[in-house]
């Protein structure tokens, strides 16, 4: 499972017939910008949950489904930011300057 952020939608009128009517969002995977099949109703600025591969078929709606990223949940409360270390203060020089 992946936590992504949902950029915007993707609009594909041109579709195969096995694409039906999903909706498909831009996510933010790190630095990279993935399409996912929404099965969830999400909007841009959601945190989400995606699943991939055989998952992401089956969670689109059939094993047959052509999806390699569905998105699975909308996470309530995340913060990208929790848990990291802060970055270190830059070294301090004695008054005068080293010796």
């Amino acid at each position: 499972m992946l936590i992504c952020k949902v950029i915007k939608p993707l609009v594909s009128t041109n579709r195969i017939p096995d694409f039906e009517h999903k909706h498909l969002q831009v996510v933010l995977d790190g630095s990279t910008q993935k399409v996912a099949v929404d099965a969830v109703g999400c909007i841009p600025g959601d945190w989400v949950i995606c699943v991939g591969s055989s998952a992401a078929r089956e969670a689109a709606g059939s094993k047959s489904y052509p999806s390699d990223l569905t998105i699975v949940g909308i996470i309530d409360h995340w913060d990208p930011d929790a848990g990291k270390a802060p970055s270190p203060a830059a070294p301090s020089t004695p008054a005068g300057g080293a010796k």
